[in-house]
């Protein structure tokens, strides 16, 4: 063989080599890394861009893609210990001339976190009414969405201002008292009596605790390699203790039903989507919802749990934008009547 040839074939071996070797040192090394560079590439294909908004000293984090138009902007608020990227899955299904706006709740990722502030249910709400001003998401009534411990702060939202908002989607919410205990309260009730609350299933600190936590919230069984749990849970053990601190604030009596309290005061169209076999949340809870606010449509998934925006986006994706396009056609029939 040519001497040329073969040093052509020896550096172009090279250059593959080297990004598949800093793959596989990531995946082996640094899995939270890895991570990370998963979120970063799908904002970027999505077309998702990450913004500031400052209210006074209070920095808010959020990521957007389009501009408002004669549709509804969509806000969607995340859960318990996640973050504004939960919702890319779904993002990834809707039309790219929607006006989409998903933000960091309080005290998580790139939002502010002080042990000031006030994370209870009411103290949330309030906040991401400030979010709101401070973007001018306002100017025209929009659509929010919110996700268990998100859903509990979007319905509180949509009672204490119903003229910010022009109908709402609650996914799997929190802040429902139950006839029936899940699996996760009982889990609660149990780490109780035993005087173990720091061993709290949603705050995972080893990568069999990660393991466990994804079965507690999901119907479907992901197979997640052992490297990937480790990253999971690096990447959250140095906010672990401000989750706790928030776990023990919302499950508090004065934010523990907080939905249940407002949803009377709703008065937007309201959809409620939720997992058949969700073990964190029992799925009575939208007939709770469905008999308390007068315009409530429910959709009860089946085979899905806790994670309805993970384990089915494109569904959860289409019920939205059924859902809009359902108000939509109503107000066109009022405005011709």
């Amino acid at each position: 063989m040519d001497l040329d040839v073969l040093n052509m074939f020896v550096i172009a071996g090279g250059t593959l080599a080297i990004p598949i070797l800093a793959f596989v040192a990531s995946f082996l090394l640094w899995p939270s890394a890895l991570i990370r560079i998963y979120y970063w590439y799908w904002r970027r294909a999505l077309g998702m861009q990450v913004r500031y908004a400052n209210y006074d000293d209070y920095q808010f984090c959020y990521s957007y893609r389009g501009r408002p138009g004669y549709r509804p902007s969509i806000l969607m608020l995340h859960g318990f210990s996640a973050h504004k990227d939960m919702w890319l899955s779904i993002v990834k299904f809707l039309p790219n001339n929607l006006h989409l706006v998903c933000v960091d709740m309080p005290g998580h990722e790139g939002t502010t976190r002080s042990d000031l502030d006030d994370y209870s249910i009411s103290g949330q709400a309030k906040r991401i009414h400030q979010f709101v001003e401070c973007i001018k998401l306002n100017r025209k009534p929009f659509h929010l969405v919110g996700t268990s411990m998100g859903g509990n702060v979007a319905g509180v939202y949509a009672a204490q201002y119903p003229e910010d908002i022009c109908s709402l989607t609650l996914i799997c919410p929190a802040g429902l008292p139950s006839t029936t205990d899940s699996k996760f309260i009982k889990q609660l009730r149990e780490l109780q009596e035993s005087k173990r609350i720091d061993r709290i299933p949603l705050i995972p600190s080893t990568p069999e605790e990660m393991a466990d936590m994804l079965k507690l919230c999901s119907y479907v069984r992901f197979k997640v390699p052992q490297q990937i749990l480790q990253g999971l849970v690096d990447v959250r053990i140095p906010h672990n203790e401000f989750y706790r601190k928030l776990f023990l604030e919302i499950a508090d009596e004065k934010s523990r039903h907080s939905l249940h309290e407002n949803m009377n005061k709703i008065k937007a169209p309201t959809q409620v989507i939720w997992g058949k076999q969700d073990q964190v949340l029992d799925v009575s809870g939208a007939s709770v919802l469905a008999s308390a606010i007068p315009d409530c449509h429910v959709y009860i998934l089946e085979n899905c749990g806790h994670s309805v925006v993970v384990e089915r986006p494109r569904k959860t994706a289409n019920l939205i934008l059924e859902f809009l396009a359902l108000l939509h056609s109503i107000d066109n029939n009022k405005k011709q009547a």
